[in-house]
């Protein structure tokens, strides 16, 4: 019995939710971020949080916390000075890539900044084929003056990625070896220790990305580790991987790549969770926060998870749940561009010195700003009263920058900045709906995001969905998804065969070799037998393709029958993807693929009992608010979420705040409060007020 802490740092707020295993009460917080050191904000919360609710820190159990130390390392080009050790005649293929520019239509647009000095990729002599037969024996020699001068040259990291290592890693596994005789120091990343599939662009991509960050994120890790020693907290914590579950923090130094997405997966394994407590299996999440808007799709109950993403240009070959982010978040700057179109984002006020609004010296008009002057937001203080805005502030940088660049006054150019922002969410959600062949109208949009609930209603009416779900703590849902994960090690290995009974015996003794893997994993997390799940995934393909798609079988175990409905269930998400499909093609099996899960025990939500006879509740003000769409401002009754009952009906226009939130519902929406306390809002057909307008 004790307390269990998720914490979630974003570019503006970082979020707390706590869960005492006591009384089943959940504890939600938010402060502003420390963007020099986001250890800084994790432990002031923490201490402040325990203070608050007189917890001993002795009582602290679990803790995990979704990081962006990666993610900001690679956006601002701030990780270790590294080499490249690889195969001769292969250095430079960082640079060629896949031979295609970074955009079709945009002779102009450059590649990414390559992650290595000039001068620090170097070659060895050795070569293994195809099949993992040995051509030419590795030269240990020249590995050790390649290393020498590595060293010489002042890097903190070594990548070493040779040519098929995937398929026998001997030589990968000599120089690593080597280095470490050299320099134990020296951050070291094999291929072979992290992606063991085909295709050496992706491979080396992903070990050179990984490299670049192991140092950053090590320094990070101890400092963290240290610092929530000093607040008492004796527990080992966790960290968010990009696909949705949790590692120890020492697996997190062998693999920092894996935390690239780590804090919008944490929201979306959240909204997983609330899909599934309610009962709704096709959800569209929306995480709208201070820098970004985060959008992923969920069907079935099942996350998307992809293998071939792009992190900062380069290609990271380890899972990921598919999440679309788009520079749209609270703090996104607007501007008049020199076409003199009204633009927003992707730059972001972030934390400091964020919207002007907030009085810390900010300038630029803000998304924030406008939800201000258009009465969307509390105009006086924000955050449950704890922090002060000033509207005059907000109207201002308005003026300044869109109102005296433009023929519009100053409302309508708050208008225009919401209007704008909100085209370029329903875009981003397009191109995880529509644009994967699902049709947007059969999904719920699950809204959260310090953000999130202020666009929810009017961005799911020009998308034709009906129906949006509101958690009860939207702005910390981060970090209640973190106190939902589960841990997962995801292993691969690429085996190109055709889907034929005469390759079961070859694929079942793959799929027994990485369950072992998988298994002395979750040992070494202390993961007992009864708390094991394993998923296994085919990547097939046509022949002569050159693109998978991943097909989930039930078990690592195939006959017969299991092939032919995994040809079955290829060629019906084939025809959902392309449009068509081909029964008489030969299927290829190219990689494999494993799963393996450790359950950790995760809070109980219960529900609350309905009251029949709840009364609405009354407001605490009103406010001239205007609504997109509406060309006036509409007196609209104000209201605290705290006082809102179970089993309560609220009809638009209406305003709902709380700590870490504000909730709008529109004109000709409906709003009610669910046993669990989310706001399952609809639209019920009629415009009200904006018929009028």
């Amino acid at each position: 019995m004790g307390y269990m802490i998720g914490v979630d740092v974003g570019g503006t707020f970082t979020d707390f939710t706590v869960f005492s295993t006591k009384d089943k009460r959940l504890i939600h917080y938010k402060q502003s971020s420390t963007p020099e050191d986001p250890s800084k904000s994790i432990v002031s919360g923490i201490k402040n949080i325990l203070e608050k609710e007189n917890i001993n820190p002795k009582e602290v159990f679990y803790l995990a916390h979704g990081t962006t130390v990666a993610t900001n390392a690679l956006i601002e080009k701030k990780g270790a000075r590294i080499g490249l050790i690889t195969t001769m005649g292969f250095k430079d293929l960082m640079e060629i890539g896949n031979q295609k520019r970074p955009s079709l239509y945009d002779l102009l647009k450059q590649k990414p900044e390559s992650l290595i000095p000039s001068g620090l990729k170097c070659e060895v002599e050795e070569r293994i084929m195809h099949d993992g037969t040995i051509k030419k024996p590795l030269d240990e020699d020249m590995v050790r003056e390649v290393v020498l001068f590595l060293k010489k040259q002042g890097v903190k990291g070594i990548a070493v990625c040779t040519l098929f290592s995937f398929i026998n890693p001997i030589h990968e596994m000599k120089i690593k070896k080597i280095i470490e005789e050299i320099d134990p120091e020296l951050y070291v990343t094999a291929s072979h220790d992290l992606v063991r599939e085909f295709r050496e662009f992706p491979r080396m991509s992903t070990t050179v990305l990984n490299t670049y960050l192991g140092p950053v994120m090590k320094g990070y890790v101890n400092n963290f580790q240290n610092s929530i020693k000093e607040a008492g907290i004796d527990v080992m914590p966790y960290v968010t991987q990009s696909n949705g579950s949790i590692i120890s923090i020492s697996e997190t130094i062998d693999s920092p790549i894996k935390t690239a997405l780590s804090g919008p997966s944490a929201g979306v394994v959240g909204a997983s969770y609330l899909g599934k407590l309610l009962g709704i299996d096709k959800i569209i999440t929306f995480d709208m926060g201070g820098t970004s808007a985060d959008i992923s799709l969920i069907e079935n109950g099942q996350l998307k998870v992809s293998h071939d993403r792009y992190v900062e240009g380069y290609p990271a070959r380890i899972p990921m749940i598919d999440i679309v982010a788009v520079g749209a978040g609270g703090g996104s700057i607007a501007y008049i561009d020199e076409g003199g179109a009204l633009k927003v984002g992707p730059s972001s006020a972030g934390a400091d010195p964020g919207p002007a609004c907030y009085k810390r010296g900010g300038e630029n008009p803000t998304v924030t700003d406008a939800n201000i002057v258009l009465g969307k937001l509390n105009q006086k203080k924000i955050l449950g009263g704890r922090m002060e805005v000033d509207l005059q502030l907000a109207k201002e940088a308005i003026k300044k920058e869109i109102t005296n660049k433009s023929t519009l006054d100053i409302e309508d150019s708050a208008a225009g900045i919401i209007s704008v922002v909100n085209s370029n969410m329903i875009r981003a959600i397009r191109v995880v709906s529509v644009e994967k062949g699902y049709d947007a109208r059969e999904f719920t949009l699950m809204a959260f995001g310090g953000a999130g609930p202020l666009h929810a209603c009017e961005i799911a009416k020009g998308l034709g969905i009906n129906k949006v779900l509101l958690p009860h703590s939207p702005g910390t849902l981060c970090s209640l998804g973190l106190l939902m994960a589960d841990t997962r090690f995801d292993f691969s290995l690429s085996k190109i065969m055709l889907a034929d009974d005469e390759n079961i015996d070859e694929v079942n003794s793959i799929f027994c070799a990485l369950t072992k893997d998988g298994n002395d994993m979750l040992c070494n997390e202390s993961i007992p037998n009864e708390n094991r799940e394993f998923e296994y995934v085919i990547d097939c393909r046509y022949e002569r393709q050159n693109y998978e798609i991943p097909i989930r079988i039930s078990s690592g175990h195939l006959d017969s029958e299991s092939i032919n409905k995994l040809k079955e269930r290829f060629h019906d998400e084939h025809n959902r993807l392309y449009g068509y499909s081909d029964i008489n093609k030969n299927i290829q099996m190219v990689n494999y693929r494993l799963g393996a899960i450790g359950i950790i025990d995760k809070p109980n939500l219960e529900p609350l009992p309905l009251d029949a006879n709840s009364l609405s509740p009354k407001a605490i003000e009103n406010r001239q608010v205007r609504f997109e769409g509406c060309k006036k401002y509409v007196d609209t009754a104000i209201y605290s979420r705290d006082d809102i009952p179970v089993g309560c009906k609220l009809y638009g226009p209406a305003i709902i705040e709380q700590m870490d939130s504000t909730s709008i519902i529109p004109p000709g929406w409906m709003a009610y409060n669910d046993p669990y306390l989310n706001l399952i809002v609809t639209f019920e057909g009629v415009e009200g007020v904006e018929e009028n307008e």
